[in-house]
């Protein structure tokens, strides 16, 4: 029997973005073509390691050894979170627990994906083992302990030194990994030019999922309102603050803009409603199916102002035939072509959003062409068998059959 094993910061019903939702469909899949597949995620503080099933995959929760578990809603204060980013540094309680379940499930080899929680304590334990380590990239976490490096509203060009200090062993240890994905060309790229796994095998696998051909979609026509969409995680490194500014300025044009999706804190996503008040163009609806959100806008804008590893739901959006709005942020032109399935707008230049949405609002045809090229632009994202055949081939020379 093919056994792997995968870790992730999160596993489901616990889920913050797209990298848990991915890692899931992965797990599955592998489960489906006939391997023996187990899951070695974080869980609640004191709680020790429990399991349970998930769609027939058996998930091994462990409970969070630091101050507290970065899944809860209400966050600590700056420096009791500065405690436990130090605490991840290397946590060694953590690393007891891959120690466990890697006796128990004996696998033949380790997906790594989010280590956060974990830290690279766990890749120690795997190299103690003797397993081969497959590592895939979803954030900066190696980088930056905040995952993101992002700091005083700006994507940061390089580590700053409290980074490079936290960081310093991670790239040292990233050599010891036996492969490398990165879901997009800038994550794979970002990490090997600041010299992570510089003689460790990379490969650039970019996310996929299998979306059905939506109903027949009525397009703008030019006359009805502009419907606008975003969908994500209010906070500060997706630019919902400045996508609804952006928007404020047209106030004379004929458009709504429906917000989806919760606060990274309540403070902030109280912030956002406040600065969208005046406007009754403007709706936030909480969380929504983002298929339901799809079917009811025009165009989508992913205004990420960080360096979006990747943003699938812009790929999850031309499937549906909704173009996209997005920044030239990170992985994100690596699916979003100007003119093509969408247009990309500078985060340098703070006008750049709204000119381009009036650009849309005045070119109904010029939107109507981009919304029906959107979904076969994207169509190699929306194989999801063809992503699953090259992370089968990079298990290939480990499984043991």
């Amino acid at each position: 029997m093919k056994r792997i094993l995968f870790i992730n910061s999160l596993y489901f019903p616990n889920i913050i973005g797209g990298a848990e939702i991915i890692m899931q469909e992965q797990a599955e899949h592998f489960n489906q073509m006939g391997y023996h597949v187990a899951v070695l995620t974080t869980g609640e503080k004191s709680n020790g390691l429990n399991t349970d099933m998930v769609n027939g995959i058996k998930v091994y929760r462990a409970g969070i050894k630091n101050i507290y578990w970065f899944y809860t809603p209400n966050k600590p204060n700056k420096y009791v979170r500065m405690l436990w980013h130090l605490k991840d540094i290397y946590n060694k309680g953590m690393r007891t627990y891959v120690k466990e379940v890697i006796d128990i499930e004996k696998p033949d080899v380790v997906f790594c994906h989010n280590l956060c929680g974990f830290s690279i304590s766990a890749w120690d334990e795997i190299k103690a083992a003797r397993l081969p380590i497959i590592q895939v990239l979803h954030d900066l976490y190696l980088m930056c302990p905040r995952s993101t490096m992002f700091k005083k509203g700006h994507a940061c060009e390089k580590q700053c030194d409290v980074c490079h200090w936290m960081c310093l062993n991670h790239r040292e240890k990233s050599q010891v990994v036996d492969a490398v994905v990165g879901v997009s060309a800038y994550m794979l790229n970002r990490l090997k030019q600041s010299g992570y796994f510089e003689n460790v095998p990379s490969y650039v696998i970019h996310n996929a999922r299998n979306i059905s051909e939506p109903s027949k979609k009525l397009f703008w026509n030019g006359t009805a309102p502009l419907r606008l969409g975003y969908i994500g995680t209010l906070s500060k490194v997706k630019g919902v603050e400045w996508l609804i500014t952006q928007f404020k300025h047209l106030n004379n044009i004929n458009a709504i803009l429906t917000i989806a999706g919760r606060g990274e804190s309540i403070e902030y996503e109280k912030y956002l409603k406040e600065l969208a008040l005046e406007d009754n163009r403007i709706t936030f609806s909480g969380y929504i199916k983002r298929e339901n959100l799809f079917s009811q806008i025009d165009v989508l804008i992913v205004p990420s102002i960080w360096n979006e590893p990747l943003g699938m739901v812009a790929i999850e959006s031309c499937a549906y035939h909704v173009p996209v709005i997005a920044t030239k942020m990170g992985g994100l032109p690596e699916i979003i072509k100007d003119g093509v399935n969408g247009w990309l707008c500078d985060v340098d230049n703070s006008d750049s959003l709204g000119k381009t949405i009036l650009h849309i609002y005045n070119s109904p045809e010029l939107l109507h062409s981009v919304s029906n090229r959107a979904r076969e632009s994207v169509s190699e994202m929306l194989d999801m068998e063809r992503m699953m055949i090259k992370y089968e081939e990079l298990v290939c020379p480990y499984r043991n059959v």
